[in-house]
């Protein structure tokens, strides 16, 4: 079945288009909103965002492999950022995230067998001064020891 937007997200989507001079403007957006809801940028997601905005499907294919932000395949509810920049690294980021693997038995950029948690690295988080730190979700977990790690992957499965 089609992709569409659901009835308060295509509400959204009328409200971005109205902030931008052009619907190419609005892609990232929409790919957001889309990614909102249905966790990952599926063929059909881009076939819609392309039709949407009268762009080739080629161009939005190129924005969403682009962007490490835009998920191409399906991840788990949770989506865990372990920052491995220099700071990060030089406070003990690689051991931090060898662990995470190790606890959730997964590797960087793979999800754990009951679609809880997918695990994944990032360059920059932008938390330099509180490393080492992951993201979880949406929210920043910084100055991260082991035990305070395997407090927030046990709070993610349960």
């Amino acid at each position: 079945m089609p992709f569409a937007l659901s009835p308060d997200r295509e509400r959204t989507l009328e409200d971005i288009l109205k902030r931008y001079p052009t619907k190419m403007a609005a892609c990232i957006p929409l790919l957001h909103l889309c990614q909102e809801q249905e966790g990952w940028i599926s063929e059909d997601v881009i076939q819609f965002v392309a039709h949407r905005i009268d762009l080739p499907p080629a161009h939005v294919q190129g924005v969403v492999t682009f962007y490490t932000l835009f998920n191409q395949k399906p991840v788990g509810k949770h989506q865990v950022w372990v920052c491995r920049t220099l700071p990060c690294a030089l406070r003990g980021a690689g051991s931090l995230l060898a662990h995470c693997e190790k606890k959730l038995g997964i590797h960087a950029g793979e999800t754990t067998a009951d679609g809880k948690i997918t695990l994944r690295t990032a360059e920059c988080l932008a938390s330099c001064g509180t490393a080492p730190m992951m993201q979880v979700d949406k929210d920043y977990h910084e100055n991260l020891t082991v035990e305070r790690v395997d407090a927030l992957l046990e709070k993610l499965r349960s």
